[in-house]
């Protein structure tokens, strides 16, 4: 598995367990059950759970970036995109902000709506350059 077909996959997990509301820690062993992760299972394991520990950090991030929308408002699928690169930016040092935001992008126009790539492009750049400062 590529770091791209895993980020599409943690991408999917993501929107699940917001989905069902299930960001607890002890559940997360579930979604990764019976997946072929390869190469990946460290990245993978890594960012679900940052995101499961960190949720409330990574939202505070996307919404104070956000002009007259809230994390509660947007799209399941942007949203979930959106955990998996500010993840990225925050918290793991292995790869530059840019190549998280172009992911993110290509995610946004797979699984988003017309216009979620370009807000969600906005809002990771305005992260990105918040935490280069």
């Amino acid at each position: 598995m590529t770091r791209q077909n895993a980020r599409e996959m943690m991408m999917q997990i993501l929107y699940q367990l917001d989905v069902n509301n299930e960001f607890d820690v002890d559940k997360q062993e579930k979604y990764l059950e019976n997946l072929d992760m390869g190469k990946q299972e460290e990245y993978c394991r890594n960012i679900l759970s940052l995101v499961c520990n960190k949720k409330k950090e990574i939202d505070e991030k996307i919404s104070s970036n956000c002009r007259n929308w809230t994390v509660n408002r947007m799209p399941k699928t942007d949203i979930a995109v959106l955990r998996l690169a500010v993840c990225e930016i925050l918290f793991l040092d292995d790869m530059p902000n840019s190549v998280s935001i172009n992911e993110a992008v290509e995610l946004a126009k797979k699984y988003g709506e017309e216009a979620s790539f370009s807000y969600i492009n906005g809002i990771l750049g305005a992260i990105s350059r918040s935490e280069d400062d």
